[in-house]
């Protein structure tokens, strides 16, 4: 493959990865704003993302990656990909399929607020995690 016709890894190299080779990638819905979880990419998990235009992630505990929703069919569809002023975390604009981003079947992960000295689930299920998974 001649460098004309190989795709080029400039804009990866410009990512500031962890000493695991890893980066923060926060996924945001793309109409609302609302942040809808963090989770971590790898080089190939980024790369992936950009070609499939899907959230793909590194998954630190399996050691492998992982499609979005491909056991819930809560994908999440590319809209912008964005990466911040130190080049350490990426921000995702997505289109979420279903409207549930959280394994516990709510729309965002980000669903406890802080009050009084506790967490406090403030988010309604949309659906439940066994009906998921």
């Amino acid at each position: 493959m001649t460098s004309e016709t190989a795709p080029s890894s400039d804009w990866l190299d410009q990512v500031k990865w962890d000493a695991d080779g890893l980066v923060p990638a926060i996924a945001q819905d793309y109409q609302t704003g609302r942040i809808l979880m963090m989770a971590w990419m790898n080089r190939e998990a980024l790369t992936l993302t950009v070609k499939e235009q899907r959230a793909i992630y590194y998954s630190r505990s399996r050691q492998t990656l992982w499609r979005k929703g491909e056991s819930s069919g809560h994908v999440q569809h590319l809209h912008e990909l964005r990466l911040d002023c130190d080049a350490d975390v990426i921000v995702m604009q997505v289109d979420q399929v279903g409207g549930i981003a959280c394994h516990t079947g709510r729309e965002s992960c980000f669903y406890k607020v802080y009050e009084n000295d506790e967490w406090i689930a403030v988010d309604p299920v949309k659906k439940d995690p066994s009906d998921i998974y």
